[in-house]
């Protein structure tokens, strides 16, 4: 005859069954500890071509920026309140060029950037600017065009950048044989001469004439200037 047995129950752990959750807990913790970094390393991350804007006051006048030792600083006409302070770590500024309502400044790395007192609006690297910037220096480099246009004038080239954002609008290369004179430019009613001297040629030659719109010549044909998008309001006739 045979005997039955009863099998033992199976014993359960001390503390109770294992829950689910205590399996997922060591991956939560990893993801959150994963994430704790990636924000600390966002933080820390240098912050674009190593800016450093202070504004210490609002800015209620008109300004005249200016280089001050290795700062673009602003100060109330008024009462001499330093308003706003740009720097660069490891730069400083070789020229200022106070526009309508910004600050353009060429540093001796050869960017320039455009400060509008609340942030850097923007920033443009000269090519080459090392093989002529420390031994010419930034005397006559900046100058305006005039209807929001600036002209970077260099011994290898001139640049135009729109100042609303920036933006390349046309490039003027120096003849062979020849270079620009940054200082020796002279701008008259919206024309900017530019001496372009030129190993014996003639001196009709090493003299060119720009505006905003790039080198003037007979029957020229430029693009425009204006924003993308833009709008222009016109005056309802009367």
């Amino acid at each position: 005859m045979a005997v039955l047995h009863a099998m033992p129950a199976p014993e359960s752990p001390p503390h109770g069954p294992e829950r689910p959750s205590r399996r997922f807990l060591p991956a939560a913790l990893t993801l959150l500890l994963a994430a704790l970094l990636l924000i600390a390393a966002h933080q820390l991350r240098p912050t674009p071509y190593a800016d450093r804007l202070t504004v210490h006051a609002r800015v209620a006048h008109a300004t005249v920026p200016r280089a001050q030792g290795k700062a673009v600083e602003a100060h109330d006409p008024t009462t001499g309140t330093l308003l706003w302070r740009h720097t660069r770590d490891g730069r400083h500024p070789l020229a200022v060029l106070p526009t309508r309502g910004d600050a353009i400044a060429l540093w001796d790395d050869g960017l320039l950037t455009a400060t509008d007192g609340h942030t850097v609006r923007w920033h443009r690297a000269l090519p080459a600017a090392t093989d002529w910037l420390p031994a010419l220096g930034a005397t006559g480099v900046l100058r305006p065009l005039g209807r929001g246009m600036l002209a970077v004038v260099t011994p290898y080239r001139v640049t135009a950048y729109r100042l609303a954002d920036g933006d390349l609008r046309w490039v003027l290369p120096a003849r062979k044989g020849c270079a620009f004179a940054p200082a020796r430019a002279v701008r008259h009613n919206g024309v900017l001469l530019l001496a372009q001297p030129c190993a014996g040629a003639a001196w009709t030659s090493q003299l060119i004439a720009v505006d905003d719109l790039g080198r003037i010549t007979p029957h020229r044909r430029p693009l425009g200037n204006e924003v993308p998008g833009g709008r222009k309001t016109l005056a309802r006739p009367r």
